[in-house]
């Protein structure tokens, strides 16, 4: 016996990202899983960008390159993705601080071009929009809930 669907209530297909929200899954998981790795790899150098007014620059680097990496794994489960979202939408103001600075500070960060320092704000904005875009819930649907 066929079920009938609620309305409002979602086929199992419509619950599969379209191919631009895989796309832009994609992106925000490379951008946070190299960024994620950048932090380990390249510790001295993340630690420049952290303004002085912040403590603790080495801890902050290791702490937010383990959450870049896990927000990059959560990305690739569907019960996560959507807290993984927030947590990556989150972290993504947080270093909001670091991109002002260098721009405040340009002569610090000469190897970096002055208009590449003056693009990372607008760029930040646009990673804001994918990672809330491609982690959004279909309307009417809210992780764990089953609704």
């Amino acid at each position: 016996m066929a079920t009938e669907r609620q309305p409002g209530e979602m086929s199992a297909p419509q619950r599969v990202p379209g191919r631009g929200k895989r796309v832009g899954l994609g992106i925000v998981f490379l951008w946070f899983f190299i960024g994620g790795i950048a932090h380990f790899v390249a510790t001295d150098t993340e630690m420049r960008i952290v303004p002085p007014y912040i403590p603790w620059p080495h801890l902050i680097v290791l702490v937010s390159g383990v959450f870049e990496l896990l927000g990059a794994a959560g990305l690739l489960l569907r019960p996560t993705r959507f807290a993984a979202g927030v947590g990556l939408f989150v972290l993504t103001l947080a270093v909001t601080p670091a991109h002002i600075y260098m721009l405040q500070r340009p002569e610090l960060f000469a190897a970096v071009p002055y208009w590449a320092l003056i693009l990372r704000l607008p760029l930040q904005a646009a990673l804001l929009v994918l990672i809330a875009w491609s982690t959004s819930v279909p309307r009417g649907r809210y992780p764990g809930t089953g609704t």
